[in-house]
């Protein structure tokens, strides 16, 4: 592989290659990069930064586009091979409930290619709140939690599935505690109670731009 493809792959957030049984999974992954005029758009209004710093920036964006904003969109965003396009195109799968694309969201979290994005996959499965989502955040958090050299994003399925515990009155993370804490011994700065705010104040965001674009 050439310097330019490692380079366009670790821009693109493919920081961490791994191997792990579920990278037969098919998603589609484009690797050409967005229009400009599409980026600009559809990606910089709503990016991770955007959402967490500021959420009344993020929710009139979300309003502002939300007569054109449709499945194909999110479908197309979620096909880039980019952590930004594809964190943005959960968002739109969690905020429009875009059930036909659980699958898809559900696969990428498994596969995990790029990184960050995986926090917004957890709150589109949260989101859609359905057996299969649920489902694929404990395949996720069954494999991912074994995995202690990979500092991925297993605190956000995990913050994902306590938030859906308080939702549907279930205990089912309470079966991830003790792996939880074999998976953190190495790493001190991981605070799940953070993690849990953080997570709670992203679906406070999500459901809020929900209903401003309805």
């Amino acid at each position: 592989m050439s310097n330019e493809d490692e380079i366009h792959l670790h821009t693109a957030g493919a920081t961490v290659r791994h191997s792990s049984p579920f990278a037969h999974l098919d998603v589609p992954a484009s690797h050409e990069d967005p229009s400009p005029v599409f980026i600009e758009k559809w990606v910089l209004p709503f990016y991770m930064p955007r959402l967490w710093t500021g959420p009344p920036a993020f929710i009139e964006a979300v309003r502002q586009v939300s007569p054109e904003l449709n499945e194909a969109i999110a479908t197309q965003l979620l096909s880039y091979f980019n952590w930004r396009p594809r964190i943005v195109g959960a968002y739109f799968v969690a905020i429009r409930r875009y059930q036909a694309l659980e699958d898809q969201i559900g696969r990428l979290l498994l596969r995990s290619d790029v990184c960050f994005a995986g926090q917004g996959y957890c709150a589109a499965l949260a989101r859609l709140n359905s057996p299969p989502a649920i489902n694929f955040l404990e395949q996720y958090l069954d494999y991912y939690l074994t995995r202690v050299e990979l500092w991925f994003d297993q605190a956000f399925a995990m913050a994902a599935l306590g938030y859906l515990d308080h939702l549907n009155q279930t205990e089912r993370r309470a079966r991830f505690h003790l792996p939880w804490q074999r998976f953190i011994e190495n790493k001190p700065n991981w605070d799940l109670a953070l993690t849990d705010d953080t997570f709670r104040k992203t679906m406070h965001t999500l459901d809020t731009a929900a209903v401003a674009s309805a």
